[in-house]
């Protein structure tokens, strides 16, 4: 098994990975980057993206993604589909493995992203973009005057269900259990919206749908005693948390009790020198696809300035 080295090694081909990847080349340091089992990362999974700056009539994720991996290259970007098996941050270089090969590194730009947590019902994935979603924020706007659910007891629940007040007429908030986890400020905030209706003791079993006409409706069942029910709803919303995809570094750096890489405050620095964390693997407020993009240019420029001081 052959070892190559480079200056900068981006693990993660999401936005932030790649903003990462076209500063770093862009300066002229010849970044690898390795794209992992999801090129692209969760905009791929994405249809139409509507707020990312510069798209006024709106551009699929997957475009998007392609578009992003196409300006990487073109400054010279090496890009490598692979899965990292490894990460050694006690040595120096930093050494990464992959199955196939072993690369040394001076920095690493960790931009490996979170997964949102699903129901694994048989055709959710299925139906991602055609009334399944995890991102109020990047989907509210398609479901105007619309019946709508959103699934969760957490604070993260409660805020999506009051964003999309503004577009549906009604939500739906469905919890497996009689009370809500999240904040008494929040609760408060859900009981009092008179477009938001609880649903208790209720776990979603079947989605009723398919492409491309989208999810028409939803089989519940009580988890008091197991009867069926069902709402009618074009759009469905999973608010039950991420996971960060930080194991590769759980022994070697911090991560909050979530899992989410900790970086210094306003900075993408980790406590190793010349390893960075940036998009969704260290951010669980914003989750956006131009604020990953932000904080890969973060990490860029912060990798560049510690190769620099060597």
């Amino acid at each position: 098994m052959s070892t190559q080295h480079h200056h900068i090694i981006i693990i993660g081909s999401g936005p932030a990975g790649y903003t990462a990847a076209i500063y770093s080349a862009r300066a002229n340091l010849a970044p690898l980057l390795i794209q992992g089992s999801m090129p692209g990362g969760q905009l791929t999974t994405t249809t139409e993206v509507e707020n990312y700056p510069g798209f006024v009539d709106g551009i699929l994720g997957p475009d998007l993604m392609q578009e992003m991996e196409n300006q990487a290259k073109r400054f010279g970007c090496n890009i490598k589909t692979a899965l990292v098996e490894a990460v050694d941050l006690t040595v120096k270089p930093y050494k990464i493995k992959t199955a196939e090969e072993t690369f040394t590194t001076d920095t690493i730009i960790i931009a490996t992203g979170a997964n949102p947590r699903y129901l694994d019902l048989p055709n959710e994935k299925s139906l991602i973009g055609f009334g399944v979603s995890t991102c109020a924020t990047c989907d509210g706007a398609f479901y105007r005057e619309q019946t709508i659910a959103v699934v969760g007891g957490g604070d993260s629940a409660c805020e999506e269900a009051l964003f999309l007040t503004r577009f549906a007429k009604k939500v739906y908030l469905i919890h497996r259990r009689d009370q809500l986890r999240a904040s008494k400020i929040m609760q408060d905030r859900v009981f009092k919206n008179p477009k938001i209706e609880l649903v208790w003791n209720s776990a979603v079993s079947e989605l009723v749908g398919e492409k491309p006409a989208g999810l028409k409706k939803i089989i519940l069942t009580n988890t008091l005693d197991q009867s069926k029910s069902e709402l009618e709803i074009s759009g469905i919303f999973m608010a039950i948390g991420h996971v960060p995809n930080s194991q590769l570094f759980e022994t070697q750096l911090d991560l909050d009790t979530d899992g989410y890489i900790i970086t210094s405050p306003d900075s993408t620095k980790t406590k190793i020198p010349g390893v960075f964390a940036c998009g969704d693997v260290r951010d669980k407020v914003y989750r956006q696809a131009i604020t990953a993009a932000g904080s890969g240019c973060m990490a860029s420029i912060e990798a560049e300035r510690y190769l620099e001081s060597l």
